[in-house]
């Protein structure tokens, strides 16, 4: 089929390399502007566009499409289909209708359920047992298009939102091929999704990421879950320095007081209910150490409070 494929990041491009080994024609590529990255804010393009290049796509970066100026670009292209994986810029009705199939999006979680910019994070962060990838038929709402295709992915309870990430875009990269000559066969059912159990999944920040020993070890172990590997969680400690932990396991406690060390090897420390073993952490200014190490350098020991 003719593909014109809309993508950024690394999921949209292993998207992308999947079209290409399913022998589809991807007649052109839109992808976000090259942007800095890192300290020396080096001109970095999205991974998409380096896959693109690599098999002599042409390559289209404007700064949005809702003003109509590639309309007729896209229409003298002439997808059968255009495919969308995190693109990042809203879609018109115009770019919406031109291709023959229409478009399609593949959105990494079981819709209606975690719309937006972070689902498999949030799908982590809320302890789920289970997610998934949708391809759904889009409009012109957020995320709100029928379902074409969808496939549950069990979650581990120790599995981190990086983790499971690798996990759902291979998935994805798979169930994208399958649906395409699908829809060009007829033979997909559209089902349309149930809005009113619709909920959002906004994208994260390092305020949000703040958790408190006062919680639950069950809510501490699966926000460090989800929050790993951006932007990383992290509390205040009683000495008052923030302390980013990458890696804990949530165990029982005898309803110590929240903060309570309870043991150092590993280094355990009480919550509000049950405790959390903080196996890797990442102190202010420093770099990451295990959590026995970090005990170890403030001289912490059992009955203290961190």
């Amino acid at each position: 089929m003719r593909i014109l494929f809309m993508g950024t990041p690394d999921i949209a491009a292993e998207c992308l390399k999947a079209l290409y080994a399913a022998g589809h024609e991807i007649c052109a590529v839109y992808t976000r502007r090259d942007k800095p990255v890192g300290r020396k804010q080096v001109l970095t393009a999205p991974p998409v566009k380096e896959v693109a290049l690599e098999h002599g796509t042409p390559v289209f970066q404007p700064r949005t499409l809702r003003d109509g100026s590639e309309d007729e670009n896209i229409r003298a292209l002439a997808p059968e289909l255009i495919v969308v994986v995190a693109y990042g810029c809203i879609l018109p009705k115009s770019v919406l209708e031109a291709p023959k199939y229409g478009c399609i999006n593949l959105h990494v979680s079981l819709l209606p359920k975690y719309r937006g910019s972070a689902p498999v994070q949030w799908a982590v962060l809320n302890g789920d047992a289970e997610t998934g990838v949708s391809i759904m038929q889009m409009d012109e709402g957020l995320d709100t298009g029928d379902v074409l295709c969808c496939e549950k992915i069990a979650i581990d309870p120790e599995e981190t939102s990086g983790e499971l990430f690798d996990r759902v875009t291979a998935v994805g990269a798979r169930v994208l091929c399958e649906v395409v000559p699908a829809i060009a066969a007829g033979t997909l059912k559209p089902q349309p999704q149930d809005h009113e159990n619709a909920c959002l999944a906004p994208m994260l920040n390092k305020e949000m990421a703040e958790f408190k020993l006062t919680e639950t070890a069950a809510h501490i172990h699966n926000w460090v879950r989800g929050m790993n590997p951006w932007p990383g969680a992290w509390f205040v400690t009683a000495g008052g320095k923030k302390l980013k932990v990458m890696e804990c396991r949530a165990v029982a406690s005898n309803g110590e007081a929240p903060g309570t060390v309870l043991a150092t090897k590993p280094l355990t420390v009480a919550c509000s209910k049950g405790a959390i073993q903080l196996l890797q952490v990442v102190p202010e200014g420093k770099k990451p150490m295990a959590g026995t190490a970090f005990a170890a350098g403030q001289r912490l020991k059992t009955g203290d409070t961190l």
